[in-house]
Parts: structure tokens; C-alpha cells; sequence
């Protein structure tokens, strides 16, 4: 299934995608929070014009099954770039995508002179924690942070 895939940056035509797949999977599990709206509903002013890129994978139909963001992180927070609202659609969880959307994320950010990648979780996120353990994040303690659900934090050198 996942050559069928292709991981793309964001256009406008994007916009509503964006926002459905992660409204998908946050309401699945949690309250959507202001801290989310303000970049679901402005992935160009709150991610892309401050210096980050949004990711959209599509499949062979060019429809969107799965995003993720990179933001930047203050140097006094750490630096880097952080990994936001990374999701794959119900229909194409179990193919690999997640897993290609996180290299995807590690290639752009190290081509963007990025020295480390930042992400916020949730614990009962498991299959997510798995993969962000597998593709080399470790466990950081308790960050400042505007998500009441996280209760993880994780980074990743960069080389």
C-alpha cells in the first residue's frame, strides 16, 4: 500500500485536510484545545510563516491520508524543530506511513540545519510512543508546555 503513497508540502487545497485529520484523532482521545485550533486553523501563519513546513501524504488518488508539522523551537526552549500534529487517517494505519511521515520529517529537518527534532505526547498514546521510541527520540523530563493532555516529551539529535 505505501507505494502508492507520496508525502508532499502543503498547498492551500490542503487546508480542510489538515484540519479533519486531526480533528480526527485529537477528539478521538482528547479535548481539541485552543492551543490546536490556532494552528488547524492557520497551518501557513502559525507553522509555514514562521519558519516550519507542513507535510501532507496523499494517496494514488491525491487524497490527503496523513500530515505532520515542524515548527520552530525557541533557542531558549531547546531549539530545533518540533514534530506537531502528526497523523495518519484510520484507512492507512498499519501500511507504514506513520513511520514514513516521521522519516520524512527527520530528512526535511536535517536539510533545514535543524540539531534536534522536539515532540509532545500523550502516554496513552502507545502505538505512537513506539514508533517515536523506534525512530530514536528518548524521553525528556516535563517541559513548558500549552497541552493540558501532554504528559510526554521526547527529542531526537539531528545530525
Amino acid at each position: 500500500m505505501l507505494h502508492a503513497m507520496r508525502i508532499v508540502d502543503f498547498e492551500p487545497r490542503h487546508a480542510e485536510a489538515w484540519k479533519a485529520l486531526n480533528e480526527a484523532w485529537i477528539g478521538r482521545h482528547f479535548a481539541i484545545e485552543p492551543s490546536d485550533r490556532e494552528v488547524l486553523d492557520d497551518p501557513v501563519g502559525k507553522v509555514i510563516g514562521i519558519g516550519g513546513v507542513v507535510l501532507m501524504a496523499e494517496d494514488a488518488e491525491g487524497e490527503a491520508i496523513g500530515c505532520a508539522g515542524l515548527k520552530p523551537v525557541a533557542a531558549q526552549q531547546g531549539g530545533g524543530l518540533e514534530v506537531i500534529k502528526m497523523t495518519v487517517s484510520e484507512a492507512a494505519r498499519g501500511s507504514g506511513l506513520g513511520r514514513a511521515l516521521m522519516q520524512a520529517c527527520i530528512d526535511r529537518a536535517t536539510a533545514m540545519g535543524a540539531r534536534r527534532l522536539y515532540l509532545e505526547t500523550n502516554s496513552a498514546l502507545g502505538p505512537a510512543l513506539g514508533l517515536y521510541r523506534a525512530m530514536g527520540f528518548e524521553d525528556l523530563p516535563a517541559q513548558a508546555t500549552p497541552y493540558q493532555r501532554c504528559d510526554v516529551w521526547m527529542q531526537r539529535p539531528l545530525p
